[in-house]
Parts: C-alpha cells; sequence; structure tokens
C-alpha cells in the first residue's frame, strides 16, 4: 500500500480548512433569507385564521376540476393588495400552465401558458393506487 506524502496531507488538510472557511463566510448570506421564509409563513398562517384566505387544499381541489393536468408546485404571494395562489399545472400534454388565483375567493385573476380547462362533464382520472 503506497502511502501518502507529508506534502499532500498538508495541501488536503489546507484544502479542507479553506473550504470550511468560505462555508462559514457564505453562512450571513443564507439567514436573511431563512428570516424571510419565517416571517411569510407566519403571516400566511395569520391570513388564514383571520380568514382573508381560504385553504390550499380547498383551492387544489377545485382547480383540479376545472383544469387538466396535476398541480406541481404552489405558492401563496401577497400582491399590493391581495392574497394570491401561484399554481403550476402539469397536463398529459407536458407543457406546464401557471393561474394565479385569488387566495381569498378562488377566483382565476390571471394565467400563463398554454392552459387547458376540462369541458362540462368530463370525469377526472382517478388518482393512482398507492
Amino acid at each position: 500500500m503506497i502511502q501518502p506524502s507529508f506534502s499532500r496531507k498538508v495541501t488536503i488538510t489546507h484544502m479542507l480548512a479553506k473550504l470550511l472557511i468560505v462555508s462559514l463566510s457564505l453562512l450571513p448570506l443564507t439567514l436573511p433569507v431563512v428570516a424571510q421564509e419565517r416571517r411569510d409563513h407566519e403571516r400566511a398562517r395569520a391570513a388564514l385564521e383571520a380568514g382573508q384566505i381560504r385553504p390550499l387544499s380547498d383551492l387544489l381541489a377545485e382547480v383540479e376540476r376545472r383544469f387538466r393536468g396535476r398541480v406541481i408546485e404552489a405558492e401563496l404571494e401577497r400582491d399590493d393588495t391581495q392574497w394570491l395562489y401561484e399554481l403550476k399545472i402539469l397536463p398529459p400534454n407536458g407543457r406546464v400552465f401557471i393561474v394565479e388565483l385569488d387566495a381569498a375567493t378562488g377566483a382565476l385573476v390571471r394565467s400563463r401558458g398554454p392552459v387547458q380547462e376540462r369541458p362540462q362533464g368530463e370525469a377526472q382520472p382517478r388518482p393512482p393506487i398507492r
């Protein structure tokens, strides 16, 4: 078995020390993001408890009845005057579209991309059995 030379051990240790210093120096940059996410979460919870927004689970059921596809991402955002749910939907054709709903009423505010609404009477596909 070949033993690493002393200079190689020092070089690896030196590189690991530099990596640790760089990692620690970046930590303060991530803390404001975490704090902002916590505040956003608390604001969203307060809005739900105050009745300013509807639960996302209620709106997801409505969205799946109205549009073809599955919701793959959901975000709650505060616009100047209202709360909005932004939902990314993946339809069977694979071309993602986005709908923004008024979080208080569930009304469609705007959409982007190739929106696919279900015709009246079209049945929803059953979810896969797990």
